[in-house]
């Protein structure tokens, strides 16, 4: 059951109507209604008036059923499909009260009203002036005079604007499109007209607009749907296409347009799922594969590129393959400057690759397109004390390696460097000092990156053996060479006892 509440913005909208419905108390004996046709046409009308839509329409449908030539009945029947936003059964029902009662003025000029919203202007103008021709009240003349000079400028400017389109003034023919619509609304091929108009205009999300409404107000609009699925999918929106082409397939399994183009979108849907999904699972390398496969499954729509090298370009800095992630990167950022996921994912690469200044000015462009980004703003901080700890001590640089590398790697690095700076190699004085602390550096440099908690902590822009990166205390390999003498960096022993392993 409807409520009064939600349908008094309805009912007021056939306000007309209704109060000549209700002026029609005595017109039950000319119809020759029987006790039991009275009965529902007075319990519908109660109803009505109490906005209980659905049951005064079963009602006035029993009231019809018991006698199929009473005009009062399919009258009121009209009123609460106005009511109910049902203009095509109003506009049936109120055919047969003027094919019952020809001189029903107020039918006619309603039928009008409804007939002119459609977009028809010659039915319209017909029951206009044939309300003029029956006698009618000094309003309803006013009315159908008033009506019948709107549809004759309606008619006019429908002219211009299609000898507008034509014309390739678009602009104007979208402004007197706007005029007609405000009381043609329910015209379809309006809306479509104005939705090409939009389309070459550059304006596709009002086209679309046009399009759905059109959709609803023609039975059976494939080419609307075409057109919605075709746009979408230019927009680089392949679900939204996908969707809107089923529904044309729904109205019509062998139209050509939409099956062609329901199989190209299928297929690029199925691809970019499946790189998402290999996203997911961590599985870079063949995620980008399948991504590579979505551009040459559409190369003439550019969206779906730049779509798929943004993907990529993720899944390279993911992978901790830098200069990868950067080259592409940047071909995405070429053509989109505001892209924030392809700024956020090219700062990572360039962290890796120690350029810090680059990433830090990737960060703070993407956090003035995008402020509230918690991601970003993490990533700005670390980045800023990443470049301060580099100008410090850098443990990557001081073996000679890259942020990603692993822990053979590390050691194998340390190996290489402890031997060949390792102050017994040295006999000049001012030569074993400077190797002393090179080497310092060096063991210092195996120890934090060896250590994940540690490497943890240098990673995100802190060093562990740095005094003023810590909480009170000093440097712990603030030492002088004498606490090194015996080392053998290739040896488990010695008399060195910090933590150096090489497993």
């Amino acid at each position: 059951m409807v409520s009064a509440s939600a349908c008094a913005g309805q009912v007021g909208a056939v306000l007309p109507l209704l109060l000549v419905l209700f002026d029609l108390l005595g017109e039950g004996v000319e119809c020759g209604i029987n006790a039991e046709v009275e009965k529902q046409l007075e319990m519908g009308k109660k109803l009505l008036a109490a906005g209980q839509l659905a049951d005064a329409l079963s009602h006035f449908h029993a009231a019809i059923e018991g006698d199929s030539d009473n005009y009062i009945a399919y009258y009121r029947r009209a009123t609460v499909y106005l009511a109910m936003g049902k203009s095509k059964a109003a506009i049936r029902d109120l055919s047969k009260v003027v094919e019952l009662k020809q001189d029903f003025t107020s039918a006619r000029l309603q039928r009008g009203h409804l007939l002119l919203k459609q977009g028809k202007f010659d039915e319209a103008e017909e029951d206009f002036k044939n309300v003029l021709k029956s006698n009618p009240s000094d309003n309803e003349e006013k009315e159908a005079r008033s009506q019948l000079m709107k549809s004759d400028e309606l008619q006019r400017l429908h002219s211009q604007a299609q000898s507008l389109y034509h014309q390739e003034d678009y602009i104007t023919a979208i402004r007197l499109l706007d005029e007609i619509l405000e009381v043609c609304v329910w015209d379809a091929e309006l809306r479509e007209l104005r939705a090409e108009c939009y389309i070459k205009e550059g304006e596709p999300g009002k086209a679309i607009s046009d399009l759905k409404a059109a959709t609803k107000l023609k039975n059976d609009n494939t080419e609307a749907f075409y057109k919605i699925s075709t746009i979408y999918y230019q927009l680089g929106d392949h679900e939204l296409s996908l969707s809107e082409v089923r529904e044309c397939l729904k109205l019509d399994q062998d139209h050509k347009l939409c099956f062609s183009h329901y199989k190209q979108v299928k297929k690029l849907n199925k691809q970019i799922e499946s790189a998402e999904e290999l996203i997911r699972e961590g599985r870079y390398t063949d995620a980008i594969s399948k991504y590579e496969s979505v551009m040459k499954t559409e190369p003439k729509v550019p969206i779906y590129t730049t779509r798929a090298k943004e993907r990529i370009c993720h899944c390279f800095s993911k992978n901790e393959q830098s200069a990868e992630a950067i080259k592409v990167c940047t071909e995405v950022l070429l053509l989109e400057p505001a892209n924030v996921n392809a700024l956020k994912d090219r700062a990572e690469a360039y962290l890796l690759e120690d350029q810090y200044e680059e990433a830090i000015q990737d960060y703070e462009t993407a956090q003035a397109n995008s402020e509230n980004d918690q991601q970003i703003r993490e990533g700005l901080e670390r980045a800023q004390r990443m470049l301060k700890q580099s100008q410090k001590r850098d443990y990557y640089k001081i073996l000679g390696i890259k942020r990603n590398a692993r822990k053979q790697e590390i050691i194998k690095a340390y190996r290489k460097l402890a031997s060949q700076w390792h102050p017994d190699n040295f006999q000049n004085e001012e030569e074993k000092k400077k190797a002393e602390k090179k080497f310092i550096d060096i063991a210092a440099a195996k120890e934090v990156l060896t250590d994940p908690e540690m490497r943890r902590k240098f990673d995100a822009g802190e060093d562990p053996l740095d005094a003023e990166s810590q909480q009170g205390g000093g440097n712990p390999f603030h030492r002088t060479w004498n606490t090194w003498q015996g080392f053998n960096p290739f040896s488990s022993g010695g008399p060195f006892k910090f933590k150096f392993h090489f497993n």
